[in-house]
């Protein structure tokens, strides 16, 4: 049985159990007692070689899921310039093996979304890196807005597109928003939550309405991605002021005490909710600089506080504390943050807080236990997300020196990160 599944890998398959018939695609398992099978679904189901009493050859793999018909790129089309850093939009599945291979040419682009070259011209495809997103680190931050800078002061690319995974497409969202200074052209992030050999992919739609935001006259960081579960239209998002709301759902990102920038439809039309930069003849500054020694943490009931002093002696700059409510954390009896706090404070340690409820805004004067905590030297950073508070913090703290304008900077309105007026229409758009 070992020899004759291997022979198979790769190939469509019948599967005959003692009880049921699979079909799909053969794949290599790393278990020996399991046979691993594509379904034409998408997913993958492991059937145990122990049950299996016959494996029939249906046909030889497909080399590619889709066959668009390229055309020569008008030569009036505006160009675009691609980053693939990973993720389930930057693959397709690899029929020769059952596997995923990165997509690294213009025709693989085309191939998933086809209607791109309706829309531009792929100017280039540069690949930084390829990364789970949860391996991301500041490295790669860094490496990608320099890249950015690169290539948006190129008269050539009208904007740029960004591919991610969506685990912590927000963090890099943030933190671009806040490294790539006097922001000249649309940079625009999307993803996949479902990968492109499903029939649900998310892609399709993701990459043509990424496209369409990109020769757009919106010139800031985005994450543009469905506003809905179905394949009608997709939001593009501040990258600051969004997070990603559901493990699965296709519009998992959702906007946070705001409304979209736009919702941005295939066919090109575009319909503007809130303020934005307009495209402009700047020349983009990535100022690409981040300190590590940064935390974000989340206080709940119980906890300790020596968690603060856990990081003061461990040499770090900053911390970003997700606080309930209004901005509350023990004040009073044996679970106290207060005192720590303190001392951590007056050790140089910046210490910010940032609400754990995501919606609405801290205020440090409703209550005589916030007040304490701001006068501890506590920063409530108003209605900020934990995840842009953490960016913005080693952001600043990696390019300035003086504590005293990192604090003010804290509290300022860089780049879009705070809302000035919330309103009810904000809440779960």
């Amino acid at each position: 049985m070992k020899k004759e599944s291997e022979n198979k890998i790769g190939k469509k398959v019948k599967i005959i159990t003692d009880k049921q018939e699979f079909q799909g695609i053969l794949i290599k398992s790393y278990d020996p007692k399991i046979l691993l099978l594509k379904l034409s679904s998408g997913y993958n189901i492991g059937i145990e070689k122990a049950k299996i009493k016959k494996i029939k050859v249906l046909e030889k793999p497909k080399k590619e899921i889709f066959k668009p018909k390229l055309i020569k790129p008008k030569a009036n089309l505006p160009g675009i310039a691609i980053i693939v850093t990973g993720g389930t939009i930057a693959s397709k599945l690899d029929y020769e093996t059952g596997g995923v291979k990165a997509l690294t040419r213009a025709e693989d682009i085309i191939a998933v979304a086809p209607k791109i070259q309706e829309i531009a011209r792929i100017t280039t495809i540069e690949i930084p890196f390829t990364i789970m997103s949860e391996d991301i680190t500041s490295e790669e931050w860094k490496k990608l807005a320099k890249l950015c800078e690169k290539l948006l002061n190129k008269k050539e690319n009208k904007g740029l597109i960004i591919l991610q995974g969506t685990d912590v497409l927000h963090y890099t969202s943030s933190v671009l928003s806040f490294m790539l200074r006097d922001l000249n052209k649309p940079v625009i992030l999307t993803y996949a939550q479902r990968s492109i050999d499903r029939g649900s992919t998310d892609a399709l739609l993701n990459l043509t309405c990424a496209a369409q935001a990109a020769i757009s006259d919106i010139a800031e960081v985005m994450i543009v991605g469905h506003a809905t579960t179905e394949d009608n239209f997709c939001f593009a998002l501040r990258g600051t002021k969004v997070r990603k709301m559901h493990t699965s759902r296709r519009d998992t990102f959702r906007p946070i005490n705001t409304k979209p920038i736009a919702t941005i439809y295939e066919d090109g039309r575009i319909e503007k909710h809130s303020r934005f930069r307009k495209r402009n003849n700047n020349k983009t500054k990535a100022e690409a600089s981040f300190e590590d020694r940064v935390a974000l943490i989340k206080w709940c009931p119980n906890s300790s506080a020596k968690i603060i002093d856990f990081y003061r002696k461990q040499g770090y700059k900053g911390l970003v504390i997700e606080a309930t409510g209004l901005g509350h954390v023990a004040t009073e009896g044996k679970k106290s943050w207060l005192e720590t706090i303190k001392r951590a404070t007056k050790s140089g340690m910046i210490i910010c807080f940032a609400t754990q409820c995501l919606y609405g805004s801290l205020n440090p004067f409703v209550y005589s236990a916030l007040r304490k905590l701001h006068d501890a030297g506590v920063l409530f950073l108003k209605d900020i997300l934990p995840e842009t508070a953490y960016v913005k913090l080693g952001w600043l703290l990696g390019k300035e020196r003086n504590k005293d304008k990192i604090k003010k900077l804290m509290l300022k309105n860089i780049t879009g990160e705070f809302n000035p007026k919330l309103s009810m229409g904000d809440f779960l758009v």
